[in-house]
């Protein structure tokens, strides 16, 4: 029962305690989960000699009483035939092969019942073995997912830094200056090139002269319009 203690107590181990040293946990996991899958091949195979020596235990149990069923018929034989002491030698033999048997049955149900105890005692650490197989995916799955916080952690406090964003704000400004200074390079090279007269008039030609008249209109259709005195002197010649 040795390699079930050993079991038990790799099984009961914290596996969490792994996280917190140096060696890498994943590693460490695995390792111990074929450490574990190794020492149950071993209890596999002493619960399959156990079970082979059970099996031979019921072979020689059926055996002797077989045994002793034949001196029991050959007794009978004896005295059908009026031989009293040959069938007395035969019961011998068969109350001999009985005891036997009687032993024999005794240590089979003590092996049959360490053969359950021991299949028990396998179903349960295979079982375990499987939790701690899922445990293991679940704990690689969170150190996982602990590094990739880590990583965007430290990406976010690197751009959380100031320097980084101020060399943006000053190559901005930089280009700002550029621009500025090509605007102004630009209206400089407008305003002192050819003939600024002919500009101004250019300049006084494009605006809209059209706008005046619909402000016109616009105010009269609101009633707006004041009427001048010419305006007044022909409406009045209208009405005589």
């Amino acid at each position: 029962m040795g390699i079930f203690r050993r079991l038990s107590e790799i099984i009961k181990a914290n596996i969490n305690d792994l996280l917190s040293r140096a060696e890498d946990p994943e590693k460490m996991l695995e390792q111990m989960l074929i450490e574990m899958r190794e020492q149950l091949a071993t209890a596999k195979r002493q619960v399959a000699v156990a079970i082979a020596d059970e099996k031979k235990l019921r072979k020689q149990l059926d055996a002797e009483r077989a045994n002793a069923e034949r001196w029991e018929q050959r007794a009978m034989q004896a005295v059908q035939r009026g031989n009293d002491r040959l069938a007395k030698e035969a019961l011998a033999r068969r109350n001999e092969h009985q005891e036997l048997a009687r032993q024999f049955e005794e240590q089979w149900r003590k092996q049959a019942e360490a053969v359950e105890q021991l299949k028990t005692s396998l179903r349960n650490l295979n079982a375990k073995i499987e939790e701690a197989k899922r445990k293991k995916d679940l704990l690689i799955a969170r150190k996982k997912r602990a590094e990739a916080q880590k990583a965007i952690h430290e990406t976010l406090q690197g751009l959380s830094d100031t320097s980084a964003f101020d060399v943006f704000a000053r190559m901005e400004q930089k280009i700002l200056d550029l621009e500025a200074r090509a605007e102004a390079s630009a209206e400089l090279a407008e305003e002192f090139a050819g003939d600024t007269l002919e500009r101004e008039f250019e300049r006084l030609e494009a605006e809209p002269v059209g706008l005046e008249a619909d402000l016109a209109e616009l105010k009269q259709r609101m009633g707006m319009v004041e009427v001048t005195e010419e305006e007044e002197v022909v409406e009045r010649k209208v009405e005589i």
